[in-house]
């Protein structure tokens, strides 16, 4: 084990408080324990000040995890709703100092992650806890968690390009396709609402992209149970106890 003489982790089993790294790790919501793995072999986390690259590796709550330097904490679960802005990044910090969703938050809630990204220029709803478990479950493909926005195009779609849209478009990493896509009447844009369940990195833009087509605008207005009614652009609140209640696979994974 690496480490520069500080205090390192128990690695006894005598102490019904500690759990294995990784999923300490996971149950900060940070990631998978086959991610936080990864992240341990490549010396990214440190325990007590001192890096840790050996697997089955036990810590407390007393214990101070960091993972690319920045504390991780699975104390009380929290749940936090944000409308995200426009010109914002889904990240915990930004190398660039671009702002983030995490300087929105008030220092109680700086311990927690988003769960899944909404790129820079997309607003809407999103979820913010250090629920692992949860997170997960939320993140996971075979989940299919609905996902709903409404996107304006610099474009009218066409009936063939609607039907494309909805069965399959090839791209660079694979077929993929919108559950639904109906074209909303609210004004003179070219304006649609569209339900997907795929996960993949910036791909209602890319679908669009790949029949010629642009997104000026796009909003995400719900994330499985959750959306964005009553929380103003740029602002958040916590989840009320009876939205925690009506997740399905939240129940499914608490009992």
């Amino acid at each position: 084990m690496k480490g520069n003489g500080r205090d390192l982790p128990n690695t006894d089993k005598d102490s019904a408080q500690e759990i294995r790294l990784n999923k300490f790790i996971a149950n900060s919501g940070l990631c998978s324990r086959r991610a936080a793995d990864t992240l341990i072999s490549e010396g990214k986390v440190k325990v007590n000040g001192s890096v840790v690259v050996e697997m089955g590796v036990k810590v407390s709550l007393r214990d101070k995890v960091l993972v690319n330097n920045e504390v991780i904490s699975v104390g009380d679960k929290k749940y936090v709703l944000l409308n995200k802005p426009r010109n914002t990044i889904c990240t915990r910090s930004d190398e660039n100092n671009r702002k983030t969703v995490m300087d929105i938050l008030p220092e109680k809630f700086k311990h927690l992650y988003p769960v899944g990204r909404l790129d820079r220029n997309t607003t809407g709803v999103l979820l913010l806890t250090n629920d692992g478990i949860l997170t997960q479950n939320l993140l996971h493909p075979s989940k299919k968690i609905k996902k709903i926005y409404k996107a304006k195009l610099a474009k009218r779609l066409t009936q063939e390009e609607l039907d494309k849209l909805v069965t399959a478009v090839e791209l660079e990493d694979g077929v993929s396709s919108f559950n639904k896509l109906v074209e909303l009447q609210e004004d003179n844009d070219f304006r649609y609402g569209i339900e997907i369940h795929s996960g993949k990195n910036r791909i209602i833009r890319r679908m669009f992209e790949s029949i010629g087509n642009e997104v000026l605008k796009l909003d995400r207005v719900r994330f499985h149970t959750f959306d964005k009614k009553g929380i103003a652009r740029g602002q958040w609140r916590e989840v009320k106890d009876k939205e925690l209640k009506a997740l399905e696979v939240y129940m499914r994974t608490t009992k």
